[in-house]
């Protein structure tokens, strides 16, 4: 018996990357999981990627469990509620969310100072990665309180630690990242009462389709992109934050981590899961003690 059979999950945000990664670890977990984002067989978001929402859902399936894509745009309150009836109509449940939507990529200007940050673009990505989030919870969360134990995830980047003492290279993209963390804390204190729990995860240096098209590489050479970037010795693929989540999800005292920020390298040494290739890459402290230190790249002790 899987550990997630019987369970519904909504991952919001699925068509790529973490939201993909973290959709196949549910459905190998046994869940049924419906994939959410704008980007279908039929039809592109501005990202203008390959990557569809059918596919995640046929890729959550052959892991084991059920995919379901439904294409919604987060930001559009009445698609989301539909999202949400369809659901409570089809399941009757919802167990976990997954709020992943991110979408902002191409928008950010790096270590551009905010008066010379295109405004329109930045308060573009503050839409998309907060507003995403805040209204998927207003929807989704009265369904998933109707039971006990159930689970929120918020993904970001970085942990609150790490993001309290760096700048994270843009204003808007710091704000984004820092404000996912404080949503996290929100929702915990107001999902405790309904014994639910909520809690921010932060992969490390993920490998997502994007990434790896930056370095011209793919997951199965990666490591020919350190010639290129010795530090990317640390990165990790999608599926690591997906079974960093699934983790969670499968522990029935998960309120433990109620209204904390933990990274997938964090929750790898808890749960004693690996990434595909059977390491245990723990990012944040290498960026530490390594890359911000200014040290040459080796990832010996830290995955």
């Amino acid at each position: 018996m899987k550990p997630l059979n019987g369970k519904v999950a909504l991952v919001a945000g699925a068509t790529r990357g973490a939201g993909r990664g973290i959709a196949i670890e549910l459905g190998a977990a046994g869940a049924t999981v419906y994939v959410t984002g704008r980007t279908t067989r039929t039809q592109r978001s501005e990202y203008n990627r390959p990557e569809t929402i059918e596919e995640t859902a046929e890729l959550v399936s052959n892991a084991g469990g059920q995919g379901i894509a439904v294409q919604v745009n987060h930001l559009d309150p009445d698609q989301v509620q539909a999202l949400i009836v369809r659901i409570e109509n089809e399941q009757g449940r919802l167990d976990f969310l997954v709020n992943v939507v991110w979408g902002a990529e191409y928008l950010a200007q790096w270590n551009v100072p905010v008066w010379e940050h295109s405004l329109e673009r930045g308060l573009r990505l503050l839409r998309l990665a907060i507003d995403t989030h805040i209204i998927t919870s207003h929807f989704a969360l009265p369904l998933l309180i109707r039971n006990k134990n159930g689970l929120v995830v918020e993904i970001t980047d970085g942990t609150a630690e790490y993001n309290d003492k760096n700048y994270r290279l843009s204003l808007f993209y710091d704000l984004a990242k820092t404000s996912v963390i404080r949503m996290a804390q929100s929702l915990a204190h107001e999902l405790s009462p309904h014994k639910c729990t909520a809690v921010a995860v932060t992969p490390g240096w993920m490998r997502s389709e994007i990434m790896l098209d930056h370095y011209g590489v793919k997951e199965e050479n990666w490591r020919d992109a350190t010639v290129k970037e010795p530090h990317f010795v640390i990165s990790e693929s999608p599926r690591f934050v997906g079974r960093a989540v699934a983790a969670l999800a499968g522990d029935p005292e998960a309120a433990r981590w109620n209204g904390h920020s933990v990274s997938s390298g964090k929750l790898a040494q808890v749960y004693g899961f690996y990434d595909l290739d059977g390491s245990q890459p723990d990012c944040w402290r290498y960026l530490v003690e390594v890359q911000d230190a200014g040290k040459p790249a080796n990832a010996s002790g830290y995955r």
